[in-house]
């Protein structure tokens, strides 16, 4: 009678349970597909938890990159009054995305790489990464020269004579000897830091976390005391500067400006996602960006206004402020704190993201450390300060990649949350021929979706780079090209999925987790629970017991 009790107790119960997939570092499962970068995090490697992610924000935020962007929106014409609250929405509205799909990664403890395999297909994640880690690429060498700027800063300040040193190289080098020298000893220092591993690097972003904000709060009260309450870009009037918009069409210019600097984040959190001990759980992940963001960017704005109060002109380059210090000892600590706060930045949001995406291109022969001494590389090769110097057109399209990057950050969210309902397979992501392959390995339906979502925005794209170009009206839309990219992308990948094409077998009933996942589950016997109806979150706690036989459904 207890064995067959205990077979309709199976029968029941089983469809509710999945058993766990073993873990095994660098061979997960075809080598085609895996190494030790790419497979699901062990779990004694998800140690982040919030507090962790909110310096790891800090780190990333409070960077020059924060700096530019927000020049940009002024640039249109803002003060302070409406910038700020641009700033606030952008990073509003990016930081529930970026926290959507970190939870992502940290459901099933696995990259971006990897996840986009389930989305676009085996094959056609390759040119999502590639989309990814151009940018990165880009902004990593051009933070470099930045960056070695600031460490001249901190070089002056302890020898003065340093700014007299001799310049042997011609103009049209696009660089100093100073320049060239500052820019080797930070690339060398940057390098060293970004081969370590990122579960060690959490120190330095905590590091950063103490040590810039301070720096940033310090320049802010500066600039308000030198100032006396203001200056020019705060207590001044609003003047729209485009002869081709109004007030509308510039605040969403500028909230896609916002959105566009963490726009590649947005679709590549998971590689930081995963390392979460507790799946990016609690709602303040959703506000870590608006409130560091916000709050960051009154520095630049207040130092830049008092630049123009004292100096008579506008002044967006921090090096440039810096190097007008009187006080040698504000120089030096001002930017060596502006240096710690590029290093963090260029890790968080460059060297790491493209190295860990690189390596889901092959695998069998790439792994993050080759990947950071490739683009370590790629800084010097490239020449960054000649980009600088002669290729606006590049800088602006690198300011634009928004609109490349929404329409997947869209049709990633909508594949994830509202059609597959959070249910992956994670045995599948690594093998060719899986539920993920597709057809021929693309998923066309997400490829139609991004081009949809896309190709409205190019001819916009296309006189961002040249403004001389004659695109009608048609370039508004660019305005606000991220949350039009976005909305067409998730909308029109819904429609196709739901009316036109379903995706088969890639939608599955259980999902399939990495080994270790969660809490209290029950590592000998490889159980955990699948929650499918509202019926399961009732009982996700409660137990079953009948003579002899005992089962206890754990929390995930």
């Amino acid at each position: 009678m207890v064995k067959n009790v205990t077979q309709r107790l199976r029968a029941k119960i089983e469809p509710q349970l999945h058993l766990r997939v073993p873990f095994e570092a660098g061979g997960y499962a075809e080598p085609k597909w895996s190494n030790k970068d790419l497979d699901p995090v062990p779990p004694e490697k998800r140690t982040w938890g919030n507090l962790d992610y909110w310096s790891y924000w800090t780190s990333d935020m409070l960077a020059p990159p924060l700096a530019s962007t927000v020049s940009s929106v002024m640039s249109l014409g803002f003060t302070a009054r409406e910038t700020i609250p641009i700033v606030f929405f952008g990073f509003l509205i990016c930081s529930c995305v970026i926290t959507l799909t970190g939870r992502m990664g940290a459901t099933y403890a696995v990259p971006f790489p990897v996840i986009i395999r389930s989305i676009f297909g085996m094959y056609g994640s390759y040119p999502a990464i590639c989309l990814r880690a151009f940018v990165a690429a880009m902004w990593t060498a051009i933070l470099c020269v930045q960056a070695g700027d600031f460490l001249g800063n901190c070089i002056t300040a302890i020898w003065p004579s340093f700014e007299r040193f001799p310049d042997h190289l011609p103009e049209s080098a696009g660089i100093t000897s100073a320049g060239l020298l500052t820019f080797f000893l930070y690339w060398m220092l940057q390098t060293v830091l970004a081969l370590m591993p990122i579960q060690k690097l959490r120190i330095l972003f905590w590091v950063k976390a103490v040590i810039v904000p301070p720096t940033f709060l310090a320049l802010f009260l500066w600039a308000v005391v030198v100032s006396k309450g203001g200056g020019p870009l705060v207590t001044g009037e609003m003047k729209i500067t485009s002869t081709y918009m109004n007030t509308a069409y510039s605040a969403l210019t500028g909230l896609n400006v916002m959105l566009g600097l963490f726009s590649s984040m947005a679709v590549n959190m998971p590689d930081f996602g995963r390392f979460s001990k507790n799946r990016m759980a609690g709602y303040d992940q959703f506000f870590v960006l608006p409130i560091i963001g916000t709050l960051g960017a009154l520095t630049p704005i207040f130092v830049t206004s008092a630049h123009s109060y004292i100096w008579g002109e506008f002044q967006w380059y921090m090096p440039a402020v810096i190097a007008k210090f009187d006080s040698r000892a504000a120089k030096f600590f001002t930017g060596a704190s502006f240096m710690l706060a590029t290093i963090g930045n260029q890790i968080a949001a460059g060297t790491y993201p493209f190295s860990n995406d690189v390596s889901g291109l092959a695998p069998k022969y790439i792994n993050v450390f080759r990947a950071t001494l490739f683009i370590s590389l790629f800084c010097v090769i490239c020449t960054p300060w000649n980009i600088i110097k002669n290729a606006a057109g590049l800088l602006a399209f690198l300011s634009g990649y928004s609109c490349m990057m929404g329409p997947i950050a869209g049709i990633m969210i909508c594949d994830y949350y509202v059609l597959k309902r959070g249910k992956l397979n994670i045995e599948e992501m690594y093998k060719t021929h899986g539920i993920y392959y597709y057809s021929y390995g693309f998923n066309w339906r997400a490829f139609m979706a991004f081009f949809l979502g896309l190709t409205p925005l190019l001819p916009g794209f296309a006189k961002s780079i040249d403004n001389n170009l004659n695109v009608g009206g048609v370039w508004k839309v660019y305005t606000f090209a991220w949350l039009f990219g976005f909305s067409i992308s998730f909308s029109s990948y819904y429609v196709i999925c739901t009316y036109i094409s379903g995706l088969g077998e890639a939608i599955v009933d259980v999902a399939v987790y990495p080994a270790q996942l969660g809490e209290g589950g029950d590592e000998e016997s490889g159980v955990v629970e699948t929650l499918q109806s509202e019926e399961d979150l009732k009982s996700k706690e409660a137990g079953v017991e009948v003579g002899e036989v005992h089962v206890n459904v754990t929390k995930v």
